[in-house]
């Protein structure tokens, strides 16, 4: 009563906003005064005018009103089951090798849920486009998103059995600059992705050599290491097949840049549908089941030529 009298302007009008009547209005904001010891509002015959005490009053008010709504709301989306249109933005080789295989799980246990995914690269504003979950690889800058990360981003370099056989051997960084390379271009910006390595002083040198080769799709860059025509540096996310299978062949240690991970980013907000959770939630653990936790991936496990 107390909030509708002051966004209202008067006892009158807050009572016809309320469905009470004027005088049950005005009694209740007098013991509201009485209990506080504070007078809220200046009354005159033509109108109130709230004091600085009841503007203090009406801002705590709201606040708490504001937490009590979103309580209730997360309590009753607790009980709720999940459902509804979720919409998904996924990178291209990502989305197909990691998370396209563990939706029919997902589907099978929340069917009310209806996935609507996109696949993109480049730089998605998922505010602004509507969506409710991106995952993505690199470093996460925008302070409007919840980051929640599932893994760090392990970059090798490898080639196939069949190019080591036929080509000069590789056993240091220098020896990298007399090979062919398939490398990446960003669609985006159309930059050609440099090469890491790890240098004595424990960070990260970058070097551009051969690239006989350059395709903007990650998936295709493997495809021409694993057929021997080069040799190529990949996040482990793209390699995972190749590298356990024996068709590809680590060639140094995994280089790791503590900056870059894998995330799975939402909008932030004060209540998250079930939705939304329920699919965190299961991309979490399936992720998990795949030898990956936000601080190791499965790649730690492989043996390079030169360690």
């Amino acid at each position: 009563m107390f909030l509708s009298t002051l966004d209202n302007g008067s006892f009158g009008a807050a009572a016809a906003a309320l469905g009470t009547d004027p005088s049950t209005v005005s009694k209740a904001i007098t013991r509201l005064e009485e209990q506080l010891t504070y007078q809220l509002f200046f009354r005159s015959t033509r109108k109130l005018k709230v004091t600085e005490a009841g503007q203090i009053y009406a801002d705590a008010v709201r606040k708490l009103l504001a937490e009590l709504d979103a309580c209730e709301n997360q309590l009753m989306a607790v009980n709720s089951q999940p459902e509804g249109v979720l919409k998904v933005n996924l990178p291209v080789s990502y989305g197909r090798l990691y998370v396209l295989p563990l939706l029919d799980e997902f589907s099978r246990r929340y069917p009310d849920i209806k996935l609507n995914i996109t696949f993109s690269d480049d730089y998605v504003d998922i505010i602004e486009q509507g969506i409710d979950i991106s995952i993505r690889s690199g470093s996460v800058s925008d302070s409007r998103l919840v980051a929640r990360k599932l893994s760090p981003l392990d970059f090798i370099i490898c080639a196939s059995p069949a190019y080591l056989k036929q080509h000069e051997a590789i056993k240091n960084y220098d020896d990298l600059w007399t090979h062919r390379w398939a490398r990446f271009r960003f669609k985006q910006t159309g930059k050609v992705m440099p090469i890491s390595l790890a240098n004595n002083a424990g960070g990260i040198d970058l070097i551009n050599p051969d690239d006989s080769y350059v395709v903007d799709d990650g998936e295709a860059m493997v495809e021409l290491c694993r057929s021997g025509l080069a040799i190529t540096q990949a996040p482990h996310f793209l390699l995972r097949k190749e590298l356990q299978s024996g068709e590809l062949t680590p060639l140094f240690p995994l280089l790791r840049n503590e900056d870059f991970g894998v995330y799975v980013l939402y909008p932030k907000r004060r209540f998250l549908p079930r939705k939304v959770s329920v699919f965190i939630d299961y991309i979490k653990e399936a992720i998990e089941g795949m030898g990956e936790t936000p601080d190791v991936t499965w790649a730690s496990e492989i043996t390079p030529v030169n360690s």
